[in-house]
């Protein structure tokens, strides 16, 4: 018999992981799992510099 924290659907997913993951998204932690993988400087600049874009490109629409 498989272990139940080994256990896999056909398809390779650990089936446990999953039911770890919806359990946290009931309880308002949605999207938890990717917070310690997300650069939120990185991200806060980026968007920054797309703003400024957007504010520099807003009067040139359609000029070449």
């Amino acid at each position: 018999m498989i272990p139940l924290a080994n256990k896999k659907s056909k398809a390779g997913t650990n089936v446990e992981q999953v039911k770890q993951q919806n359990a946290a998204s009931a309880q308002g932690n949605y999207g938890a799992e990717f917070a310690s993988e997300t650069d939120v400087q990185s991200v806060k600049e980026r968007n920054k510099k797309a703003e400024a874009n957007k504010a520099n490109n807003a009067g040139n629409y359609g000029q070449q």
